[in-house]
């Protein structure tokens, strides 16, 4: 009898588990996000020690220095939820004569942009926000 019971209790966490895990999934929130059609992105070009904010329209390519960046998706939550704006980005250097070389593709967030950023020899680009219409590229920061 004390051996069953043994075993009994052994299963216990077993059986437990899943009905935890589903709980815990359940009670993360979920926000609503809205696609925004332009990201907004920072570069360090490490040579010169300048910091560059541009803006990239998504599916368009642009270039930074000898990056070019792509931006498949933006998407922003509204005011009445904690700030986050994430994006898709696909990241070659092409060098001249040379094939383009994919350097990142992935999510980046702009609430932790020490998370997954571009790391680069010479450049580093993070997102810093997505936002619905143009205002121009700026020039680098002094």
């Amino acid at each position: 009898m004390l051996r069953f019971l043994c075993r009994c209790l052994m299963l216990l966490p077993v059986l437990w588990a899943p009905a935890v895990l589903a709980q815990l999934s359940d009670a993360q929130p979920q926000y609503p996000s809205t696609p925004m059609p332009i990201a907004v992105l920072q570069g360090l070009d490490k040579i010169t020690a300048r910091i560059y904010t541009f803006e990239a329209p998504v599916d368009q390519t642009i270039g930074f220095g000898t990056l070019k960046v792509t931006v498949r998706a933006c998407r922003k939550r509204p005011p009445e939820y904690p700030p986050e704006s994430t994006a898709f980005l696909e990241i070659l250097e092409q060098r001249p004569q040379q094939q383009a070389i994919a350097l990142f593709q992935g999510w980046m967030f702009a609430s932790s942009p020490g998370l997954n950023p571009l790391e680069h020899a010479v450049y580093d680009v993070w997102l810093i926000d997505c936002k619905t219409s143009s205002g121009g590229a700026s020039a680098p920061r002094q």
